[in-house]
């Protein structure tokens, strides 16, 4: 490829499951790489495996998250073809937004739009599946826009819930739904060109 493979950003804030699927994915075509791991958190897992595959970090604290002149700043010397949310807790600035506008791309624990929304992450999603005596639960990769859990649909993923499965269960299945589909969408996105650039 004329101009080098394309670029992924990952944005993580938790033990990076999911970066490392990304990563590990991106590494084994030619055309696709994650050229850093930006994160939130300095005790999360997520650096450990980044670090042990050879994928650069970025911390940051989460005010500088809303300085123009720092992520952003990161980002638009980093030029990433696509940023990627993988278990990223903090709400993306409509400054980054704007800039990177439809390159943002971010996977919700549920069927989206039930169950998303501020507030709605992690064992929260899962608890509230399991309090609504949902029979099916799910993965939803959508892109980012201004609002929680609102962007366009990009791809969805179903997985039954039983009477018996606790929130635990629940989490799990979905984990299992994330690792088989995140990275494969994500990177047919940047073969396709389809988020926009």
């Amino acid at each position: 490829m004329l101009n080098g493979p394309k670029k992924i950003i990952v944005f993580a804030s938790g033990s990076g499951s999911n970066a490392e699927q990304i990563i590990l994915q991106a590494q084994a075509c030619a055309w696709a790489k994650v050229s850093a791991v930006y994160c939130n958190n300095p005790t999360a897992g997520v650096i450990q495996r980044a670090e042990r595959l050879g994928v650069p970090v970025r911390l940051f604290e989460n005010q500088q998250l809303n300085d123009t002149e720092f992520v952003l700043a990161w980002l638009q010397q980093d030029a990433p073809d696509l940023i990627i949310l993988a278990g990223f807790l903090r709400k993306i600035p409509e400054f980054i937004i704007r800039a990177f506008s439809r390159s943002i791309v971010n996977i919700h624990p549920a069927i989206l739009p039930d169950f998303g929304g501020k507030g709605m992450y992690g064992m929260h999603v899962h608890k509230a599946v399991k309090a609504s005596g949902a029979e099916k639960t799910g993965i939803t990769i959508h892109y980012v826009n201004a609002a929680y859990d609102e962007g366009d649909i990009i791809f969805q993923a179903e997985t039954r819930v039983s009477s018996d499965d606790q929130p635990e269960d629940i989490a799990r299945k979905v984990q299992e739904l994330e690792h088989e589909h995140f990275a494969p969408v994500v990177l047919n996105l940047l073969k396709q060109d389809t988020h926009g650039q």
